[in-house]
């Protein structure tokens, strides 16, 4: 399969986080998956991307210009698609993937949890977003969505295409099952 992960750019964040990703990137790879990422060579991004390729998988990155001219694509990327804006390389992540998978991240990762949600409840798309739970990180947010949905604001559907993985063992699970 073809696996984006959406996740933080930054490097000042929990370790735990790093270690957990490059659980992530190693499993993917040893088991044929290839990653789909924002090509940045920063954070979580980066990480990723190099655990695969240390583990002799494929990565696809989509880069945008504002990324490359200021110096910071990855060079784990074994395959470039460039872009001009994040709205593009949102879409073109989401072309690129059969399934994604969000880590801890900020804002941007927001935008394309919740993009690649909205798109699939009207039909644009089934493609799933997997939260990965890392240490509880994405609680708030599922309470948040739980208290949408219970005051009628939010589809019940949600919940078949936003899924929750508190471990790498829970990802294996899922993706064993598309």
């Amino acid at each position: 399969m073809k696996i984006s992960v959406f996740c933080s750019a930054n490097s000042n964040i929990d370790t735990d986080f790093f270690r957990m990703t490059e659980e992530l990137g190693a499993w993917l790879a040893e088991n044929g998956h290839q990653v789909v990422f924002g090509g940045c060579n920063m954070g979580l991004m980066e990480c990723v991307a190099k655990a695969a390729r240390e583990h002799g998988g494929r990565t696809i990155g989509v880069v945008p210009t504002i990324v490359e001219r200021g110096g910071r694509v990855s060079e784990h990327v074994d395959v470039h698609i460039p872009c001009d804006s994040l709205d593009e390389r949102k879409a073109l992540m989401v072309e690129q993937s059969d399934l994604c998978i969000a880590l801890p991240g900020g804002i941007g990762t927001l935008d394309e949890i919740f993009t690649v949600c909205a798109a699939a409840s009207i039909g644009y798309h089934q493609k799933r977003v997997v939260l990965y739970n890392m240490k509880g990180f994405w609680q708030p947010l599922l309470t948040m969505l739980q208290e949408m949905e219970r005051q009628g604001v939010m589809r019940e559907g949600f919940r078949s295409q936003l899924l929750v993985a508190n471990s790498l063992n829970d990802i294996e699970q899922i993706i064993n099952k598309q």
